[in-house]
C-alpha cells in the first residue's frame, strides 16, 4: 500500500522558463542561446549548470546567485510557474489520505518561495535547506524520513532518470517517471526509465488513480 508521495520540483511541479530566462537576462545573452545550450548539455547527460559555464567559462555560479539577489534580480516563483495539474493532483492525493512531500534540488530561497505558494502538501523542502542534493542516497533517506512511511510505501515522482528514478529506486522507493520538460521527454523511453520506473505518466493527474489501484 502506498502511504506517501514525494515530488521533485523543477519540471515536475514548476516550469523552468523563468529560471533560465532570468539567467539569460542577467548574463546579457539571448534567451534562445541559453535555452539551446541547456538542451545540448541535457542531451549529453551533463549538469545543466554547464550551460552557464559554456556561456561564461570560469563562472562562479554561487557568487552570481548572490550578486543577483543583491541587485534585486534573484529567484522568483509565483502561481504562473506551476503546471496547471499541480494543485488538483496534490489535493486529490491528500484527500486519499496520502502524505504529500515536495523535495527537490533547489536553493533555500526556492524553498521559501514555494512555501509561500501554500501548496496542498505536508512538507516543502529543498536540497539547499538540507545541505545534500540528489542523487546522493542521503537525500532520499531524508525524504523517506519526512514521508513518515517505509520506502516501499513511498513513491518518488520526477522527470530525470539520473536524479530521480534510478537513485530513488536504489534507495528502495517506488518511482513514477513524469514525461515533462526536456529531461522527461528526452529519456521517457530509455532503458533507465522503462526498466526501473514502477509507473510512467504524462500528467500528475494520473497519480491518484494509479496509486489506489
Amino acid at each position: 500500500m502506498i502511504r506517501a508521495v514525494i515530488f521533485d520540483i523543477g519540471e515536475t511541479l514548476t516550469r523552468d522558463d523563468r529560471y533560465w530566462a532570468s539567467w539569460a537576462d542577467w548574463l546579457d545573452v539571448p534567451r534562445h542561446s541559453l535555452s539551446a545550450l541547456v538542451g545540448a548539455v541535457v542531451a549529453q547527460g551533463r549538469d545543466n549548470g554547464d550551460a552557464l559555464r559554456l556561456l561564461r567559462p570560469g563562472i562562479d555560479i554561487d557568487a552570481e546567485y548572490a550578486a543577483r539577489e543583491a541587485a534585486g534580480r534573484g529567484e522568483h516563483l509565483d502561481e504562473t510557474d506551476l503546471y496547471p495539474d499541480v494543485r488538483p493532483a496534490l489535493a486529490d492525493l491528500r484527500a486519499l489520505g496520502l502524505r504529500v512531500i515536495v523535495a527537490g534540488n533547489q536553493t533555500a530561497r526556492a524553498g521559501e518561495l514555494l512555501r509561500a505558494l501554500d501548496l496542498p502538501a505536508d512538507l516543502v523542502v529543498t536540497s539547499g535547506e538540507w545541505g545534500v542534493a540528489k542523487p546522493d542516497p542521503e537525500f532520499f533517506r531524508r525524504a523517506v524520513e519526512a514521508a513518515q512511511s517505509a520506502p516501499r510505501e513511498t513513491v518518488y515522482v520526477g522527470d530525470h532518470p539520473a536524479n530521480d528514478v534510478r537513485p530513488a529506486a536504489a534507495a528502495g522507493l517506488r518511482t513514477a517517471h513524469l514525461r515533462r520538460g526536456p529531461w522527461g521527454h528526452l529519456w521517457a523511453d530509455s532503458p533507465d526509465v522503462v526498466e526501473v520506473a514502477d509507473w510512467r505518466i504524462t500528467a500528475l493527474s494520473d497519480l491518484p488513480t494509479l496509486l489506489t489501484q
